[in-house]
């Protein structure tokens, strides 16, 4: 029950489509521009660099809001259950950013959502996680390579510090369920961008640029 109470309460956080809100805000439905997805990156190469860190911080701070609270009023009683707590819980906010039933289930693909978890889980997942994906970006200027890639070392991360730290000495069985969940999330995140990695194997991806005008 308390896992599903913890996806309700970061649902509800994830609906606060921050791109859309603020695209009305300038007039426009971002979901028309651009590539069509309510995320940062469409922000930035639609509305520039200001816009699209406006967006970024207002997803991150969805999530982190949401863990907050689940810390605050859910894990008090179930300290042992912490660390798995907030992972439901950012998968609920990544799955309201991706499918916000009042927008037809069309939002943004949970990247900066999903950064509100690593910011929230433990320092050094997102101090890696900052730099892994800078360093892919600044080599690639490709967003989606950057995000996929730091998907995939947040997972092995995970796992390491959790078999080698035990996390607080949790349970095995309670850290398998991290890893599975956590998983999952990795899986939806290659499936909501798999448009972009076809165009990454055929070269065709868009570049992005934060300082100077994106085709």
């Amino acid at each position: 029950m308390i896992r599903l109470l913890c996806i309700l309460l970061g649902y509800v956080f994830g609906l606060f489509q921050t791109a859309y809100f603020y695209g009305k805000l300038k007039g426009i439905d971002i979901r028309t521009k651009g590539s069509g997805n309510a995320g940062t990156t469409n922000t930035l190469r639609v509305l520039g660099t200001k816009a699209g860190f406006i967006v970024l911080i207002g997803d991150i701070a969805k999530t982190v809001i949401a863990i907050a609270l689940t810390r605050w009023l859910i894990v008090p009683g179930h300290e042992e259950l912490e660390y798995l707590l907030v992972i439901y819980t950012a998968a609920g906010a990544i799955l309201g950013h991706n499918y916000p039933f009042y927008m037809q289930f069309k939002g943004g693909k949970g990247i900066a959502a999903t950064a509100g978890l690593l910011f929230s889980f433990h320092p050094l997942l997102a101090v890696t996680g900052v730099c892994v994906f800078l360093l892919i970006f600044n080599i690639t200027h490709y967003v989606s390579l950057g995000s996929l890639t730091v998907y995939v070392v947040f997972l092995s991360q995970l796992i390491y510090l959790g078999q080698t730290l035990g996390l607080g000495r949790i349970e095995q069985g309670t850290l398998n369920e991290m890893y599975v969940i956590t998983f999952l999330l990795m899986v939806m995140a290659f499936w909501k961008h798999r448009e972009n990695i076809v165009r990454l194997v055929k070269k065709e991806e868009r570049k992005t640029y934060l300082f100077k005008k994106n085709k």
